[in-house]
């Protein structure tokens, strides 16, 4: 589809900008045409103004659709918000905070919808699931703690994150080890970019502004015996990780997760 693109302005000009807009919507969900004018103008010699990005508004190219992104009214929105009718408490959760900028290279890696920050948080959940749940079993750990990421970056709450590992088949041996690793998906949670933070991690935020917006662990030792959401089911439910089963071609947390469907 032919953008509303003034004359002189390069094809490559074009796909970084629709780069950078796909890459922003995956990095904050959603993001004002002023913002991305910002950063984008911040990190290129080349600039946009905003009469370029109202035209890819009026006149929206496949690949905003093919990535997920949206348009409502000055904004580019990620499909998902749009479809749980989120914007406006999306839009209340962020007020007053500053947007997260990486480095170009960086921030160009968010096009990708599954791509996230590999934090030493996140290497240290890995390395204790291989070595204590997993016996060494690395690909099994690793879509493991993908899907505990993903929950800590969209739904974070102790129950999805005990059915993610319930999913993902894992017996727990005893208490301790129960209370060994929740600190550690804690770290992972209060260290992982999130939308309502305009990309700025829990701890972060919490840095910044001096308020209690860090995820806690809860006061009291997990108990291994009769708490619901650690009585683990038989058969194998789909990840969070895995196709979703409506066939969209995306990821399950990504589409039907949360829309009250059960996976079989």
């Amino acid at each position: 589809m032919k953008m509303n693109i003034p004359a002189g302005k390069s094809d490559m000009l074009n796909e970084t900008i629709i780069d950078y807009i796909i890459s922003l919507t995956h990095l904050y969900g959603l993001v004002h045409k002023d913002k991305v004018v910002e950063i984008f103008n911040l990190q290129n010699r080349e600039r946009v103004n905003i009469t370029i990005l109202s035209g890819i508004m009026e006149n929206t190219p496949d690949d905003l659709r093919k990535n997920f992104v949206e348009i409502y009214g000055d904004y580019f929105v990620h499909e998902t918000i749009m479809e749980f009718d989120d914007f406006d408490e999306q839009l209340r959760k962020r007020s007053g905070k500053p947007h997260y900028i990486p480095a170009r290279k960086e921030l160009l890696k968010y096009k990708d919808g599954t791509y996230f920050e590999v934090t030493k948080e996140y290497r240290a959940l890995l390395r204790y699931a291989i070595k204590n749940i997993f016996d060494g079993d690395e690909y099994a750990a690793e879509m493991l703690c993908e899907d505990v990421q993903g929950i800590c970056q969209f739904d974070y709450s102790v129950p999805e994150i005990f059915e993610v590992f319930n999913t993902r088949g894992v017996d727990f041996k005893s208490e301790k080890q129960i209370n060994e690793i929740m600190p550690l998906v804690m770290e992972l949670a209060n260290n992982t970019r999130i939308w309502e933070n305009n990309g700025h991690t829990p701890q972060e935020i919490f840095e910044k502004y001096e308020k209690p917006h860090l995820r806690p662990l809860p006061d009291k030792p997990f108990e291994f015996g009769g708490a619901d959401i650690i009585d683990f089911k038989s058969g194998r439910k789909i990840g969070r990780n895995d196709p979703c089963p409506c066939g969209s071609g995306k990821k399950y947390k990504k589409c039907c997760l949360g829309k009250g469907g059960e996976s079989k």
